[in-house]
């Protein structure tokens, strides 16, 4: 009778082991979890931030801006349009009217 139960004690000291690392790795990887929801979460609260910064960064207003400040661009006006021709022009352009064509 002492053998069984030393054999059945031996077996309920590793069953509670086997428990308590189960709760252990259950605690840790909820936590692990938790923490990748929260990060998730940051990370698509960035995105968000950037998607605004992009929309606004691309507007007509601050494009034209940068191009006359930085790259001194300016605005197409007739009077400053030059029209190039080119000897191989298209023989639909070079039995066009002479008076379509512009010359500079």
């Amino acid at each position: 009778m002492t053998r069984l139960s030393i054999v059945l004690l031996a077996a309920l000291m590793v069953s509670a082991m086997y428990l308590v690392r189960v709760q252990y790795d259950s605690r840790r990887l909820f936590t692990e979890l938790d923490r990748a929801a929260a990060e998730a979460h940051r990370l698509e609260t960035e995105r968000g931030r950037l998607e605004v910064e992009k929309r606004a960064a691309a507007t007509s207003l601050r494009v034209e801006t940068l191009a006359k400040d930085k790259l001194a661009m300016r605005t197409v006006t007739p009077a400053v349009t030059e029209y190039v021709t080119s000897a191989n022009a298209l023989p639909a352009m070079a039995s066009a009217p002479q008076a379509e064509r512009r010359s500079p």
